[in-house]
């Protein structure tokens, strides 16, 4: 399985993105993690992204898609990955079909986790962190939904969309049910195309 999972701060992506990678027995690939990868190890890539981000600006979509496009090429994506962050914009999402492409692969779903922005405001807020306030959250949320909002529509044909609110668990399991229901519709066609 190849997928990517959209959804806003506080969603619960990545602690979603960990059950599921151990599920599916795929990868979980988050661009924060490489960047904390690239960055620690001092990488050419990593320097570069590091200017960035102590300065508090965005790392560039030539240093991430870089990141990325080397990550997906490592042997342990062969049977799958689980994309946590990338890509955020309809040019990364591009960049992604591309390298994609040149392995000869497609992706599988994309999951958005649907949350209420109230929920999302209490879930952040209760993580107590001195960053995490009402105003910056708000605008958190302002930037991802102007950033993400095309990518729904980009990956429409692709896209999974599961209410993310109640325990982990069971969010998990609507996950990996509708990932089995795109597995049956899959190898049906398939099937169909082999008969024809």
């Amino acid at each position: 399985m190849r997928l990517v999972l959209i959804g806003p701060p506080g969603a619960g992506k990545g602690t979603q993105a960990a059950i599921l990678g151990t599920a599916l027995g795929v990868p979980h690939i988050s661009t924060g993690d490489l960047f904390r990868e690239h960055v620690g190890g001092r990488t050419p890539l990593g320097r570069r992204a590091a200017e960035y981000l102590d300065a508090g600006a965005l790392v560039p979509d030539d240093v991430t898609n870089a990141m990325v496009r080397d990550r997906l090429t490592a042997p342990d994506t062969a049977k799958g990955f689980l994309l946590d962050g990338f890509p955020r914009t309809t040019a990364q999402a591009d960049v992604l079909a591309e390298v994609l492409a040149a392995e000869g692969q497609q992706l599988d779903a994309v999951v958005e986790f649907d949350v209420p922005e109230d929920v999302l405001l209490e879930r952040l807020l209760a993580r107590g962190r001195t960053d995490d306030t009402e105003h910056v959250i708000r605008r958190r949320q302002e930037v991802y939904r102007s950033q993400t909002a095309p990518l729904l529509a980009y990956y429409e044909d692709l896209l999974l969309t599961i209410r993310a609110t109640g325990p982990v668990e069971d969010i998990a399991e609507q996950v990996l049910d509708a990932l089995d229901a795109v597995r049956e519709r899959r190898e049906a066609w398939s099937g169909e195309r082999r008969a024809s």
